[in-house]
């Protein structure tokens, strides 16, 4: 009989961004920009990646590590306001185990220097899985990532 476990974490991470508000938001919303800096590692293979973006909409990315354990992410938008707010939730498998479920709010804040964007996770991983931080960790370099993209796009345009 398999042990069933639960293990409950919230984090909030922020970025004030050198880009408006609208800018910001399409990184999220466009799939051919999200499709550029939604990966935390650089060596992983991609196997499949889509977005449906709006309300009951899809999300899948699909990534094999060094060792070939495929990393499998599926989330659906519950929530999306433009230029303001996107609430989704989504799984994570490695291989055929669920690891964990989520629910991310990605906020959007005009201030005078561009937008301040706010990233809040609610996350369970299950069943034992031991994080030891490296979700948020994981979170931390894609929202760097998206960051820098942000402020490439939006420095190219002026």
């Amino acid at each position: 009989m398999k042990t069933r476990s639960t293990d409950h974490a919230t984090f909030v991470i922020e970025r004030d961004l050198r880009a408006p508000v609208g800018r910001a938001f399409a990184a999220w919303a466009d799939p051919q920009a999200k499709r550029q800096w939604f990966a935390c590692h650089d060596n992983w293979v991609s196997l499949e990646y889509d977005l449906d973006f709006r309300v009951a909409g899809a999300e899948v990315n699909r990534v094999a590590d060094a060792d070939g354990v495929v990393h499998a992410y599926d989330a659906r938008y519950l929530d999306i306001v433009p230029d303001a707010r996107i609430i989704y939730a989504y799984d994570m498998k490695l291989g055929d185990k669920r690891i964990s479920a989520s629910l991310a709010t990605v906020t959007f804040r005009p201030t005078p220097q561009g937008t301040t964007m706010t990233f809040t996770e609610q996350v369970v991983f299950l069943d034992g899985y031991t994080d030891d931080g490296s979700r948020r960790q994981g979170t931390e370099i894609l929202i760097d990532n998206v960051q820098a993209f942000i402020e490439r796009e939006h420095e190219i345009v002026h």
